[in-house]
């Protein structure tokens, strides 16, 4: 495998990194507490990834077990013991694990340890998942949609639930 193509062309390089201290609110709260982070957004990076800080209550919550058709996810754990389903088994996943799942990947991931727990949500491409996580919210707040519109935004956002494994719920 060798390096992409060049798509940066200029000579001298250029002053474009950006900044996010630790201590920047979250984008995303849910009712629950449950609270998102856009480190990175596809739109910040080009379409090229995305990076997300997910931080859990103690509360159980987090999708049960789906696949994208569009983007590949990885996690990477930072506190606590989150539940990462591969496709087969759930496992049982504790501070600096990493999951990587490719598209078409089965995968869910939950916090049912009765403590807080947060991990690093990576995807690539970079689509825009802050539609779908900010949907939920709103369906948190408001209810969920009739079964039309909820599958309709699911197709929008590119999750396919396997229909044996319910959704689960952030």
């Amino acid at each position: 495998m060798s390096y992409p193509e060049a798509t940066y062309l200029g000579d001298r390089g250029e002053v474009s990194a950006t900044y996010r201290p630790a201590n920047q609110a979250p984008e995303l709260t849910y009712p629950n507490g449950n609270t998102g982070h856009y480190l990175a957004t596809g739109a910040s990076t080009g379409g090229l990834f995305g990076l997300y800080r997910w931080v859990m209550g103690p509360e159980p919550s987090g999708p049960g077990p789906h696949f994208h058709r569009s983007l590949a996810e990885s996690f990477y754990v930072l506190t606590g013991t989150v539940r990462i389903y591969d496709g087969t088994r759930w496992i049982d996943t504790e501070p600096d694990d990493f999951v990587h799942v490719p598209i078409g990947g089965i995968h869910g991931f939950r916090n049912e340890s009765g403590a807080p727990a947060s991990l690093l949500i990576h995807f690539a491409p970079g689509a825009p998942r802050e539609g779908y996580f900010e949907g939920l919210a709103e369906f948190a707040i408001s209810g969920m949609p009739d079964e039309d519109e909820l599958a309709a935004f699911y197709l929008e956002h590119d999750n396919v639930w396997l229909e044996e494994s319910g959704r689960g719920h952030l």
